[in-house]
């Protein structure tokens, strides 16, 4: 499906490219994931988000845990534990797992993860939102350009939701 929509005439990918190496104007519309202050140069300051971090750690038995992802919220300082093993049903005598850790998100350092949200950083959002209506052809979503939390579904919900909203607007 993926190579289909991509393999589409309608549409240009590319790879190894910087968003900011391309003009806005070059193309119909653009869907940037990507951080919506980045995007606008940090020009009224940086949002903060949460990164996150994982220390990997082997075991000599089958399973660590009894499924893919169990959570951590109040007793320990990592937050979930990961076991990727789970995904393929793979059968081993030995197994890995990842420890998961809040971070700080440090700009070249590590990836943002989750917007940090308050009063303050939403009226910083807003101000970039402000910004990004005066363009015509670019649309702002996912974690990053809506500065919102998503689990995959809410994503997905999102993205059809901007699609959506695009192709109303052109009729």
């Amino acid at each position: 499906m993926i190579e289909n929509i991509l393999k589409h005439p309608n549409i240009e990918v590319k790879l190894n490219t910087e968003f900011k190496d391309i003009k806005n104007n070059d193309f119909k519309r653009i869907f940037h994931t990507g951080s919506i202050d980045e995007f606008f140069d940090y020009k009224f300051g940086m949002l903060p988000y949460r990164s996150v971090s994982f220390k990997f750690e082997e075991f000599n038995i089958p399973y660590y845990q009894e499924n893919s992802v169990i959570n951590y919220p109040n007793n320990y300082d990592f937050t979930r534990i990961h076991e990727y093993k789970y995904y393929l049903n793979e059968k081993t005598k030995k197994t890995i797992i990842a420890k998961e850790f809040s971070d700080h998100f440090i700009l070249g350092t590590n990836e943002r993860y989750y917007p940090i949200n308050n009063d303050k950083n939403i009226e910083l959002y807003e101000k970039y939102i402000h910004l990004a209506k005066e363009l015509k052809n670019v649309y702002f979503l996912g974690r990053l350009g809506d500065y919102k939390y998503y689990d995959i579904d809410k994503a997905i919900e999102r993205a059809f939701q901007c699609i959506d909203e695009v192709f109303y607007k052109l009729n």
